[in-house]
């Protein structure tokens, strides 16, 4: 029967209408999961070392102590980019089929997710670093073991939050909370963990622990999967009672305030819309990376350019490059429809300078670091208003990927349609606006960086009516072939 099940799924990813999206898709997929590989070996070898020669301490006791934030982490990383595998099984229940071996497999594929075993690459090669170190060899087998049961843990428990976003952002809340006390010296929950760990290795007996709760979420997991393997049950689609909101005021902007209506609606009404929007409320902290000198490795001019563009470009990168993927749904219908394509795009623009000016406005906190770490956010703000928001629309004209509005997984895009014509568009949206600061700060001074910056997306407004005839010719001319793709189901 697993034969039989790898056999159907291997026809459909071969037999499938984005084959060769798909296929570039793996292979982008692929040289990602090497960079993993080489960093988490990197690391399984030698954090042991590091923590020797910097900390001056028991390497083993801090691993074990921080350990715990090493598993909040891997749950929040695959709440955002790990996909469930689930197969299309709503053929199989057709057919003579047991449901403990569909919901088995599907589980089971789970287990061989590169997000599980990206975690050996980790605690292999410090394991092997702990038997060259003398630790006893039955202790060092017993905490491996127990590290890998959790990950696994983990894998399901992903599986069963991917369902509840209530569950998944409380327990967010709750190891956030706990990070905070023990930063401000008021409570450290790392002093109980790691007795834990650390006793999976004074005592392997522990390690039916982590078994037994595996077990036992597995069980969980299997049971929620089966009592909704129905094709009238947890297959369909939730219908909820909609609300009426008239948003008459924009009535006043003729056909461009009918389109915002739509898009306030959709960011209001839908959950995966939302999911964009908290992303793009968590973009605004990013510059804190780059942009406040905490991290020494990007403490520097380039790297606050860097961080500017996406502290107010977060909700234009998030919701602008899947236009109108957004609206593939009706697509088909909107097209057919008396609509000109410069009102719709014009829609998605202004949306998109709304909210990239309500950003700035939000990130005045930023003054805190200094006022040319904001004049830095201002100045990229117009860049992104000026430039990104038209190279976005431009690369929606490429993307055609369907997005389906009743999942909110991956607000980042499903597969995001990569493609070399949207990958060199990163070219004038990052590097660009890098290159015009190198160019005034290196020849002038930082402000004048900050005005080339800012000059560029000024020009770009001015230009705005030139800009979007283009964007709408490469929209006609690719309108066929989008209507075409947001067709495919698979």
């Amino acid at each position: 029967m697993v034969k039989h099940f790898i056999s159907l799924e291997w026809k459909s990813f071969l037999r499938s209408a984005s084959f060769q999206t798909n296929l570039a898709i793996k292979i982008l997929m692929l040289f990602g999961a090497l960079y993993f590989i080489v960093v988490f070996s990197i690391l399984g070898a030698g954090s042991y070392f590091i923590i020797e020669d910097t900390m001056k301490t028991e390497p083993f006791a801090v691993i074990n102590r921080f350990l715990i934030y090493y598993f909040v982490f891997d749950i929040v990383f695959r709440f955002f980019l790990q996909k469930t595998p689930v197969m299309n099984i709503k053929p199989l229940l057709y057919i003579n089929i047991k449901k403990d071996a569909i919901v088995n497999y599907t589980l089971g594929k789970t287990v061989l997710s590169f997000f599980n075993i990206m975690h050996l690459f980790f605690f292999v090669p410090l394991s092997i670093v702990l038997l060259i170190e003398n630790f006893e060899v039955l202790g060092v087998l017993s905490w491996f073991f127990g590290m890998m049961l959790i990950v696994l843990l983990i894998n399901f428990l992903n599986i069963l939050i991917d369902k509840k976003d209530v569950m998944f952002y409380s327990f967010v809340a709750l190891f956030a909370g706990l990070g905070a006390l023990q930063y401000f010296e008021l409570y450290d929950v790392t002093i109980y963990t790691q007795l834990f760990f650390k006793g999976l290795y004074e005592r392997p007996w522990l390690i039916v622990v982590p078994i037994i709760a595996l077990i036992g979420v597995y069980k969980i997991t299997h049971s929620f999967f089966k009592s909704n393997l129905y094709l009238d049950a947890g297959l369909s689609s939730k219908h909820e009672i909609a609300t009426t909101q008239n948003f008459e005021w924009l009535d006043q902007f003729g056909t461009l305030g009918t389109f915002l209506k739509n898009d306030i609606r959709l960011i209001t009404r839908n959950k995966r819309v939302r999911m964009v929007i908290i992303m793009s409320v968590m973009f605004l902290f990013y510059g804190l990376i780059f942009m406040t000198g905490a991290i020494e490795a990007y403490d520097g001019p380039f790297s606050m350019i860097f961080g500017a563009i996406f502290v107010s470009g977060g909700f234009l990168f998030n919701f602008g490059q899947f236009v109108p993927s957004w609206d593939s749904s009706y697509y088909n219908l909107m097209m057919s429809q008396n609509i000109k394509y410069r009102d719709y795009l014009s829609s998605k623009w202004w949306l998109m300078v709304i909210v990239t000016i309500v950003a700035t406005v939000l990130a005045s906190f930023y003054l805190f670091f200094g006022w040319k770490v904001y004049l830095a956010v201002i100045a990229v703000a117009f860049y992104n208003v000026g430039i990104n928001a038209y190279i976005v629309l431009l690369a929606g004209a490429f993307t055609r990927t369907p997005i389906d509005l009743t999942s909110n997984k991956n607000a980042f895009g499903d597969k995001k349609a990569f493609n070399f014509k949207t990958f060199l568009l990163i070219i004038p949206q990052i590097i660009l606006p890098v290159a015009l600061y190198f160019v005034g700060n290196y020849f002038f001074s930082d402000l004048v960086g900050f005005a080339f910056v800012a000059g560029a997306g000024i020009a770009g407004f001015a230009l705005k009516g030139k800009v979007f005839n283009m964007i709408e010719n490469i929209y006609q001319k690719q309108k066929y072939e989008t209507i075409a793709a947001y067709k495919q189901k698979n």
